[in-house]
């Protein structure tokens, strides 16, 4: 098998033409799913294999459902079910899988294990999330904001508060190539990604992104037509969990934040949400339709991923 379609790792890797294909034929996708009808076979006969090292509701189903309705099949692969977990290198991995896989997703902790396992891989691999980078989640939010405010998206300025996380790493890298004015507010100890910081700013240049971090929310805020959050805590980061709280505490997305933003604003969370911490409950709830669509949306733009590197 040849892995002639490439792989999916970062935005970054990505031209401003090829997001918004995607973000094009995820609509697609969604549109067909609506009708009542499941999309073309066009990964019919095709395997997907879902390594987890890192668990999750949504990129387990979301991947696994995709697969289904795409034509193909997954297949889960825990790390108590390979030898990665017993010390296989991850470049043997990559060699046995592609020999009896189509394509790989992973959903992991370090992204140098994403890199590796793609670099020794045959067949396109997929970055379901590491601790870098969230892209299938990223795209699909600005997948959802074109839902929700128009496809015009440069004409729009969007806010996250919260950590300098995964979530805010890919933001700033998606914003950079669909030209969309974006603030990141975080605490100072928690900033985004450093490399990340200076290679979505070269990014931005050329679509005519404006790209900032600031560590004062309601700077961030002001005006913006979207406002992101996510949890405080990541999975792996358990330990710090009440230490973080009052680190983060000023950064919570509540209704006093929100009056600095544009009446129309939408609130997006890419769950799961701890009410109380860096969203209230009010604002939640306020925002639900939004957020649950941002959930489905995982099903449409994961397809419309997979479809494009899997297909002959």
């Amino acid at each position: 098998m040849a892995k002639d379609n490439g792989d999916f790792i970062s935005l970054h890797d990505l031209n401003p033409g090829q997001v918004e294909y995607l973000l094009d034929f995820a609509l697609d996708l969604k549109t067909t799913y609506h009708t009542g009808k499941f999309t073309p076979d066009l990964l019919k006969g095709k395997t997907l294999g879902m390594i987890f090292e890192k668990s999750s509701t949504r990129t387990r189903v979301s991947f696994e459902v995709g697969m289904y309705q795409l034509g193909g099949s997954a297949l889960f692969l825990s790390s108590r079910d390979l030898q990665l977990g017993r010390g296989e290198p991850i470049k043997d991995t990559a060699r046995v899988l592609s020999r009896y896989l189509d394509g790989i997703m992973i959903r992991t902790f370090g992204h140098d294990r994403i890199v590796e396992l793609a670099q020794n891989s045959t067949i396109p691999v997929i970055n379901g999330l590491s601790d870098l980078l969230h892209p299938c989640q990223v795209l699909t939010d600005l997948f959802t904001i074109r839902e929700f405010k128009g496809k015009r998206l440069h004409n729009l300025k969007m806010a996250y508060v919260g950590d300098g996380n995964n979530m805010a790493n890919s933001y700033l890298y998606g914003a950079a190539k669909v030209g969309m004015t974006l603030t990141v507010a975080t605490p100072k100890s928690h900033k985004p990604n450093a490399k990340v910081l200076r290679t979505s700013a070269l990014d931005a240049r050329k679509t005519g992104a404006e790209l900032k971090w600031t560590e004062d929310p309601i700077e961030a805020v002001k005006d913006a037509d979207i406002v992101a959050t996510d949890t405080w805590a990541s999975m792996g980061q358990e330990d710090e969990h009440e230490a973080r709280k009052k680190i983060f505490a000023p950064y919570q997305v509540n209704a006093e934040l929100l009056k600095h933003a544009d009446k129309g604003v939408i609130v997006m969370h890419c769950l799961p949400a701890y009410r109380g911490e860096e969203i209230t409950e009010d604002v939640f709830e306020d925002n639900a339709e939004v957020i649950f669509e941002e959930a489905e949306n995982r099903l449409h733009v994961q397809k419309a991923i997979m479809a494009t590197l899997m297909m002959d």
